[in-house]
């Protein structure tokens, strides 16, 4: 072993003394009722996260390499897709899915600027936001509450000759009822993107989440399935779908060399394009307007360690889902969100829906278990349309709504979600059971 060799190893092994010191306390520390803070989710970690991060570092690469690299292979092969890619949040994985429908390669299937897209209010912006930042109209349709997903009935009646894409999510790791919106979006020859930032691991039909689209969106945010601190991923099995992402997320080039590879085509001074010089560098030929979205590699080699365990994150999953589900599905106050048919859902939170025989707000019954040291959350933005963003857009010009929304206002005035992530233990979840029973029972 070299000297080299010898002091990285030296080095590796402090890191892992230093996380049994520093953070193994913290992951593995005692739950006391009461004190103890439930949080809706959080990372779960060992020294093989550190460890790849310490590795990643000391080669000084920085920028997109070999974890990146192995990641987007790792990942393909889970999902059972061609390719993915990486970018630096979920955020950006929406962004590039839908801005590479809008590439001129598309030809008479690309979104431009006035083309409707078919989406949800009941989620977060970032699904949406590409939509309305391009210039496209989104059209928003209404959710049912049984699975907390896109009422599928109301699809037919947000088409429009306008209509090129459907974009939506699947929520809470819930998916939604792909096989209507996949034979929807077949028979009128549309696209669709699954934001599957929060149903990585979910399956429909025993086929990932993700996959059923023409592209799949992922974040790895700390809150999610599994993290790289900031970081996402787009995936497809289109080939030209593909070339086109993967220009936009670096860029805008033409050129496909991995970073730092030079004329990897062979022919990188003697091609012709457009107007420009014959033999112009084909390093620098753009082909689209695009971004720089790219990862560094030390978060890529967290999100390598974290994939490596990602299976055992699912099933724990699923079950402090069915531990919750189990303890509190008697309660007639609260309407539980079932599986959705023909699926096996990698829930990220458990959500509850006040019915009317609830005697109390969502806000009174979240007020108390915060009070209690239990972190809640709503749906994410309830209904988008009610928030300031949109007080600048103009109904039926920048966007439309397919009528009045009553389940999806529900959701906003009466939903909301806890926690199930794989760091919960046992004593979390019954105290979560415990404290939603004895505030509805005090009512």
């Amino acid at each position: 072993m070299t000297q080299q060799e010898q002091l990285k190893q030296e080095i590796l092994q402090k890191t892992k003394e230093y996380y049994e010191l520093v953070h193994k306390p913290q992951q593995t520390k005692e739950f006391i009722e009461g004190k103890s803070r439930v949080n809706y989710a959080g990372r779960v970690f060992d020294e093989t996260e550190m460890q790849y991060l310490v590795d990643s570092s000391l080669d000084f690469w920085l920028t997109y390499g070999n974890y990146s690299k192995k990641f987007e292979k790792e990942l393909a092969k889970f999902l059972n897709v061609r390719w993915a890619f990486l970018v630096n949040s979920g955020s950006s994985a929406n962004l590039l899915a839908f801005y590479t429908l809008t590439s001129p390669l598309l030809e008479d299937r690309q979104i431009k600027r006035g083309d409707e897209v078919i989406t949800v209010a009941a989620g977060f912006p970032t699904t949406v936001a590409p939509i309305v930042q391009y210039g496209a109209v989104p059209v928003f349709v209404d959710m049912e509450l049984t699975y907390a997903n896109i009422d599928v009935n109301e699809l037919e009646r947000a088409l429009s000759p306008k209509t090129k894409a459907v974009m939506i999510a699947h929520t809470l790791g819930n998916p939604f009822n792909i096989k209507a919106v996949k034979d929807f979006c077949d028979k009128h020859n549309l696209w669709l993107i699954e934001d599957n930032c929060d149903a990585l691991g979910s399956t429909y039909d025993g086929r990932p989440t993700g996959t059923w689209g023409d592209i799949g969106t992922s974040s790895f945010y700390p809150p999610h399935h599994m993290t790289m601190g900031e970081g996402g991923a787009t995936y497809t099995d289109n080939p030209l779908l593909k070339k086109i992402m993967l220009s936009l997320r670096d860029w805008g080039r033409d050129c496909w060399c991995e970073s730092g590879v030079d004329n990897t085509c062979g022919c990188r001074f003697t091609q012709q394009f457009g107007t420009l010089p014959k033999g112009y560098d084909h390093k620098y030929v753009y082909s689209h307007f695009g971004f720089n979205l790219k990862v560094s590699d030390m978060q890529a080699a967290v999100g390598c360690a974290q994939l490596e365990k990602f299976p055992a994150f699912v099933e724990k999953r699923k079950e402090n889902q069915k531990k919750l589900y189990d303890g509190l599905k008697d309660i007639e106050e609260l309407q539980l969100v079932e599986t959705q048919p023909n699926s096996d859902p990698s829930w990220f939170g458990f959500m509850m829906t006040l019915t009317e025989k609830a005697n109390f707000t969502r806000n009174e019954i979240v007020e108390f278990l915060e009070n209690h040291n239990i972190q809640t959350r709503n749906l994410f933005a309830g209904n988008m349309t009610r928030h300031p963003m949109f007080d600048h857009m103009e109904l039926n010009k920048d966007y439309r709504v397919i009528g009045e929304l009553p389940n999806t206002n529900k959701i906003m005035n009466d939903s909301f979600w806890i926690g199930l992530y794989p760091g919960m233990g046992d004593e979390a979840i019954n105290y979560m059971i415990k404290k939603i029973r004895e505030y509805i029972e005090s009512k």
